[in-house]
């Protein structure tokens, strides 16, 4: 799942950032307003955490962008002001939920888990031949045998799986997973992330699941091609 996080005290971001990143959140990180108006529009986020005070658009502009926008992605605010008033102005601009800096990062992840249990599919397991994913507790197995995944492998698996039988061209894959902080231009990176999710998933297998289509992307799928 991919969070994007509007945050220009670069010591709160960093600290967000891994520590998100260590419960298997993908993360897009920027502190500027305006850039997070345009990774919005661009970018299918399950959250936004957005700070008021930050470069470019403050939070309250790019909040109301958002929602003048029809994006429905959910919007955890940030900020020390703590009033009645300023929680209702927050919330009326269209955010889903606030929190008062200094905030404790186990209750952030706690209303994180809140917004996504509100968007959450029905079927939260994702299935290929023997191949599941639990979308909640990120368990993933095949077979018998539980397979241990960073969190950009496993980010990467379930974009493929929720797309499954579809072939995702690279640019896409490696945008919607890694993120455009570990995103150079020309880079090998997803290759490799691929190579190492072949190994996980498809070694001890008859049956490969993860496909690859030269000059057109990556395919999951039970077809035994």
């Amino acid at each position: 799942m991919k969070i994007l996080i509007v945050e220009d005290d670069k010591k709160i971001a960093s600290f967000l950032k891994k520590g998100l990143e260590e419960e298997y959140f993908n993360i897009d990180l920027t502190s500027n307003g305006d850039e997070a108006i345009y990774l919005a529009s661009v970018n299918s986020y399950d959250a936004i955490i957005l700070d008021i005070m930050i470069e470019g658009s403050d939070g309250y502009e790019v909040c109301k962008k958002i929602r003048r926008y029809k994006i429905k992605t959910p919007i955890i605010m940030l900020s020390a002001k703590s009033t009645i008033e300023d929680k209702v102005s927050f919330l009326n601009l269209g955010a889903d939920d606030y929190l008062t800096k200094p905030f404790n990062f186990d209750e952030l992840l706690a209303r994180i888990r809140v917004q996504l249990r509100k968007n959450e599919q029905k079927d939260n397991i994702l299935e290929v031949a023997d191949l599941v994913l639990n979308v909640t507790t990120k368990i993933v197995t095949r077979g018998d045998k539980r397979i241990n995944l960073t969190a950009k492998e496993y980010s990467i698996l379930e974009y493929l799986m929720r797309n499954k039988n579809a072939i995702i061209d690279e640019s896409t894959l490696q945008d919607s997973t890694i993120g455009f902080e570990d995103n150079p231009t020309n880079s090998n990176i997803l290759n490799v992330y691929i190579y190492r999710l072949r190994t996980k998933i498809d070694k001890d297998f008859e049956l490969k699941l993860i496909k690859t289509y030269r000059s057109q992307g990556f395919k999951i799928s039970d077809e035994n091609i």
